[in-house]
C-alpha cells in the first residue's frame, strides 16, 4: 500500500500538478484523501479539502466498482488561477461515467450525483487517439476565489 510518508511537494506558479499512481481498490480512499488534503495545504486552500475529500472518495469508488484497472492515477492540479482539478485515470476508456438513477432503496448508484452537487463541474477525457483511447480521466473542478 501506498503511503504519504513524504511532504507533497507541489509549485504554486503556473499550472502546477501534483500526481501519484495508487491500487485501484477501496483501501485507496482514505490515502486519495490524505493526498488531496497535502496538496491543498501546500497551496493555501484548506478551505476546499472537505469538498475536495468527497470529490476524490466518489472518484476513487467509481474507478474500483466500475473497472477491471489494477491501478488509478489520482492527479491534483491548478489548471487556472481559481480552479482545482481532481482526477482519476483508469485503463478502462470504454467504461464511461454516467449519471445513474439510484431508486430510494439503493445503498449505492450517487456518487456522480454527490459529485455534481459539490463540485462546479465534472467530466472526463479520453487518452490516446480518437479512434484508440487507452484511457480515461474523471474530473471534477472545485472553484476559489484568487485571493485565498
Amino acid at each position: 500500500m501506498t503511503s504519504l510518508s513524504r511532504s507533497v511537494l507541489a509549485a504554486s506558479v503556473g499550472r502546477p500538478a501534483y500526481s501519484q499512481s495508487f491500487p485501484c481498490e477501496p483501501s485507496t480512499a482514505e490515502i486519495g484523501r490524505r493526498f488531496v488534503r497535502e496538496v491543498l495545504g501546500v497551496w493555501h486552500l484548506d478551505n476546499l479539502a472537505d469538498r475536495a475529500a468527497l470529490v476524490v472518495t466518489e472518484l476513487i469508488a467509481n474507478a474500483v466498482r466500475h473497472t477491471p484497472c489494477h491501478e488509478i492515477r489520482l492527479i491534483v492540479g491548478r489548471p487556472t488561477g481559481t480552479r482545482v482539478r481532481i482526477g482519476v485515470v483508469d485503463r478502462a476508456p470504454w467504461c464511461l461515467p454516467t449519471l445513474g438513477q439510484a431508486d430510494d432503496e439503493d445503498e449505492s448508484g450517487r456518487g456522480l450525483f454527490l459529485i455534481d452537487a459539490v463540485a462546479d463541474g465534472w467530466g472526463y477525457d479520453l487518452h490516446g487517439s480518437a479512434g484508440h483511447p487507452w484511457a480515461k480521466e474523471v474530473w471534477a473542478e472545485l472553484r476559489f476565489k484568487g485571493d485565498e
